[in-house]
């Protein structure tokens, strides 16, 4: 079979790249074809095939193959897709003499990574080799970089420099670039000049400079720039010219637009939607703008995000939590527009004096214990004239759930000698504080002392946290004795804090007498089982474990997986363990074997087998 037909099929199959490896066996009776080669590799980098790249890689050591400049090429962009670039570098600087095309293939792999110092440093030894020309794919590399990096503007004239020099200051590809360098490096005017110039422009020249007026703060020049525009603009103009009229607040100039995206029937995807729900969510038409978030069948982060920050900034606390609350897994961008909204009513009833209601000052204080802003928690707590239990428990619950037990006990004396008697939340909230700083004799002093102090006997969740002293200071006998002489029957709470200390420190027999009462207490706990096996596994007691692991298999549990997320340039996406539900799926566990046999070569002691032994779902 020939290896242009090979080529052709699905290099995930075994057998054809076993064909194709087969082929090109036979090829080395006849010489080293070099085509057929760089074509394979090429597959492979385009398809992310690190397992395949890396044994074509091995075959030019078996057959004494010097990678020239196609083939070192060929291998540096393959590398440099599977995010491997000190490979790729190896590669490159194996090459004996490199040309452009070796140049540009080692540049565009640091830029694909986003290692855009490394570009600069490489481009600049790239410029002192004389023997080798400049060209478009070069400087296109080097002003991606220098716009990520938000460089100093004598750099964007340094590499415009090598435009003007190279004769390049007629692409159009490279002039574009140029203007948007120019644009992230606060120089708008330069950019205006080299747009200007420019003898041909195309809808990316319009959007490079729309957009440089429009992030850069220069509001009316971006609209001004908009209505010159020949040519009909795109999503990405309308987008850009948006933001200006958000920003700026022109609500008539946005209205205008939106109209005429209408008129127009261009087609309003999620990129346009967001642009335009946040001009007027900024603008404070918020009707127009929930009624385009109701139209929109499909919603990312920053759709929600534009509608919580447009309720919170105009007061609408109650539907920014509405929109808030709708969201599967909220952004950090979007719980910082719910916490700014929130600190920033705080602080309006703070200015108002409101906090002299007790109500009002508590939900200020545990909101600002809620957002770690403890000094703020004080303050509001100092400046409170009247104060009840409830707020006395607010400010001490806000220390410790910030693990500053000092304080939380300081505050709880204080309130002791006020005359103020504590609730048994009031208890747990110092109980806890102690368990998180190991202090196990305040803790028995406050347990012991709740008859006097409170009134009252220990309920459960004091038990439990007790418990949770005791295990977390790794007293664990001690923990089991205090358990067996409960008052009440212990819960599955109080059982889980031993469970966890036993884990902690690596007990096996106490978590195996824990697991027997958890067992019966509450048997569809998938955790527990879990957290039993893998002790009994780090110990290397496997019968056991897969016991454990029986046990749960046979009652028909099965462990909820856990979901990953990642905010990527495409939005935010959801995965979970053993997920295939990417069309690229092949291609990613490909990689990642090509990962794990890396790891291995380089002598690393692999757990995958244990992990896929321990592993429920």
């Amino acid at each position: 079979m020939r290896i242009s037909n090979l080529l052709a099929l699905p290099l995930t199959n075994q057998t054809h790249f076993a064909a194709i490896r087969q082929t090109l066996r036979h090829n080395h009776h006849g010489g080293v074809d070099i085509a057929a080669y760089g074509a394979a590799i090429q597959r492979c980098a385009d398809r992310r095939l690190l397992r395949q790249g890396k044994q074509l890689h091995a075959r030019f050591f078996l057959f004494s193959i010097t990678p020239n400049n196609f083939l070192g090429s060929k291998l540096v962009t393959f590398y440099a897709k599977c995010n491997l670039m000190h490979h790729a570098r190896k590669v490159f600087d194996e090459i004996p003499s490199k040309n452009s095309f070796s140049w540009n293939a080692m540049l565009m792999g640091y830029s694909f990574n986003g290692m855009f110092h490394k570009t600069l440093d490489l481009f600049y030894t790239f410029s002192f080799t004389h023997t080798v020309c400049i060209d478009n794919f070069t400087i296109s590399c080097v002003l991606k970089a220098l716009s990520s990096l938000f460089c100093s503007s004598n750099s964007a004239k340094e590499v415009h420099c090598f435009v003007i020099r190279g004769g390049l200051d007629r692409d159009l590809f490279v002039m574009n670039a140029l203007v948007t360098c120019y644009s992230r490096c606060d120089q708008v005017v330069l950019a205006r000049k080299v747009f200007d110039g420019m003898p041909e422009r195309d809808t990316v020249s319009w959007n490079s400079m729309i957009s440089g007026y429009s992030q850069g703060g220069f509001y009316e020049e971006c609209k001004r720039l908009y209505l010159e525009m020949l040519g009909v603009p795109d999503a990405a103009t309308v987008a850009s010219v948006m933001q200006a009229c958000g920003q700026s607040g022109d609500l008539v100039f946005g209205m205008e637009v939106h109209q005429m995206v209408n008129d127009s029937g261009m087609e309003m995807d999620m990129l346009l939607c967001n642009a335009v729900i946040a001009m007027y969510a900024k603008c404070g038409s918020l009707d127009y703008a929930q009624e385009l978030f109701d139209e929109m069948s499909e919603k990312d982060e920053v759709t929600y995000g534009s509608m919580i920050s447009g309720y919170m900034v105009y007061g609408f606390v109650d539907k920014a939590m509405a929109v808030f609350r709708e969201m599967a897994r909220p952004t950090l961008s979007n719980w910082n527009a719910v916490i700014s909204g929130m600190v920033q009513n705080n602080q309006y009833a703070v200015r108002r004096n409101y906090v002299q209601n007790i109500y009002v000052a508590t939900a200020i204080i545990d909101t600002y214990g809620k957002l770690g802003f403890i000094h703020g928690a004080q303050k509001v707590f100092d400046q409170s004239q009247s104060r009840s239990l409830i707020i006395w428990t607010a400010v001490i619950t806000a220390y410790a759930a910030h693990g500053d037990a000092s304080l939380a006990l300081g505050l709880y004396a204080r309130m002791l000698d006020e005359g103020i008697k504590p609730d048994p939340v009031t208890i747990t909230a110092v109980l806890t504080a102690c368990a998180h700083s190991g202090l196990v004799d305040e803790a028995w002093d406050i347990f012991n002392s709740m008859p006097s102090n409170c009134g009252i006997q220990p309920l459960m969740e004091q038990y439990a946290c007790m418990v949770s002293v005791l295990s977390r200071a790794g007293k664990l006998s001690e923990a089991a004795d205090f358990i067996s002489k409960m008052a009440i029957k212990p819960s599955a709470k109080v059982w889980g804090a031993l469970l966890h200390g036993a884990s902690v420190y690596g007990d096996v027999e106490m978590g195996k007498f824990v697991c027997d009462h958890l067992f019966e207490i509450e048997p569809e706990n998938t955790g527990n089982y879990i957290i039993m096996a893998n002790l009994y596994s780090r110990y290397g007691r496997w019968e056991e474990a897969d016991d454990v692991r029986e046990k749960l298999k046979g009652i028909g549990l099965q462990k909820i997986r856990g979901s990953s997320w990642i905010e990527t340039s495409r939005g935010l996406i959801s995965f979970i363990a053993k997920d295939v539900s990417n069309e690229r799926s092949d291609e990613i566990y490909a990689l990642l074997e090509g990962l794990l046999s890396l790891m291995r070569e380089e002598g690393y002691a692999l757990r995958d087998e244990l992990d896929s032994e321990t592993s429920f779902g």
